[in-house]
């Protein structure tokens, strides 16, 4: 049995993206939808474990490009290994987390395996061997069906857009190690270090999110008296909004998102950002605080599948698209919703 589908398991250090495991979950029902087998493959440095993960969540084969050059990603080095590993044997189908790496390596896999990418897809139909991917455009307003006519068809898979994987342990399966495609001295980017990004919860892969917006501001606080700048003083206030937003993201073991508008004014750093420019997410439950639903930020966060929105404006945007919504103060809202939650949670 041929493995017409394959997958790319992206990793750090090591340890998959949870996006990972759901693109080999759904490429291991696409494959048996064809009859086939599935093959995933992970390039880096020590993948031994995430080999036998690989397998429980559906593959029957794995190919690690598994050496100390590729302990670091680099695009030019990965790209090359994954050219490599497909050689004569091209797969039908491809599927690639929506990551940044998978985005990057599926575009430039594109190049060097002369096909096209369908990016950021939410759902997959298959007619024979052809595969139709479905994807949000018009900052979500709309689907649209599209095609790649070539082989292998590349596919990147939204995060939390497909079935919750499954492991089994009990499956078996074949491991390959396969070489790396270039040599140490002829990749030209050199990883001097990595520094600690801000912790907490990852946006991409949280199934509840907590967002604030530009209505964090509104609250009649008295800065600290040597705060006397108008930008710092908006800045100081929206920070105790953030703060409020924090704690109940807390309580929720939740990440902690913001708008395009909280973003640029300086309340919270960029890694926050939902939207358009910012994160696409799609997690269980998005909590929208002080956010009135501008078409950039509803891109990023539309498919969530319960919104509650929390504004003082009746009219915001946000609510046209809220399950639940709440017209009210978010300093008046969230104190007590996040008590009522640590009661709920014994916490």
């Amino acid at each position: 049995m041929a493995n017409k589908v394959w997958v790319y398991v992206d990793q750090f250090k090591g340890q998959a993206l949870p996006a990972s495991w759901e693109v080999v979950y759904a490429g291991r029902k696409l494959a048996d939808q064809m009859g086939a087998g599935l093959t995933a493959l992970a390039i880096g440095s020590g993948l031994d474990e995430l080999a036998r993960t690989a397998i429980e969540y559906g593959a029957d084969q794995v190919l690690l490009a598994d050496d100390p050059s590729l302990a670091d990603y680099r695009a030019n080095a990965y790209a090359a290994a994954l050219a490599q590993a497909v050689g004569e044997d091209v797969p039908d189908v491809f599927l690639f987390p929506t990551s940044t790496r998978g985005r990057e390596i599926a575009g430039m896999a594109a190049i060097d395996l002369n096909t096209g990418v369908l990016v950021d897809v939410t759902e997959m139909k298959l007619d024979g061997d052809k595969l139709t991917a479905v994807r949000p455009v018009y900052a979500g307003k709309l689907l649209t069906e599209v095609v790649c006519d070539a082989k292998p068809q590349l596919v990147t898979l939204r995060a939390r857009a497909f079935d919750k994987p499954v492991a089994d342990a009990g499956r078996s399966g074949e491991v390959t190690k396969v070489p790396a495609a270039m040599a140490e001295d002829d990749v030209k980017v050199k990883v001097t270090g990595y520094q600690e990004a801000e912790g907490g919860v990852s946006l991409t892969d949280a199934s509840v999110i907590v967002s604030g917006g530009r209505g964090t501001s509104n609250n009649s606080m008295e800065p600290p008296v040597e705060i006397t700048d108008e930008s710092e003083v908006e800045i100081w206030k929206a920070q105790q909004g953030f703060k409020l937003v924090g704690e109940l993201a807390s309580v929720l073991g939740a990440a902690v998102g913001a708008s395009r508008a909280a973003v640029d004014a300086g309340y919270i750093p960029y890694s926050h950002q939902v939207g358009q420019t910012g994160k696409v997410v799609s997690p269980d439950l998005y909590i929208a605080a002080g956010i009135s639903g501008a078409i950039q930020h509803l891109a990023g966060m539309r498919s969530s599948k319960v919104i509650v929105a929390i504004n003082k404006d009746p009219d915001a945007p946000i609510f046209k698209y809220a399950r639940f919504g709440v017209v009210g103060d978010l300093y008046q809202i969230l104190p007590p919703l996040t008590e009522a939650m640590k009661e709920r949670l014994g916490k």
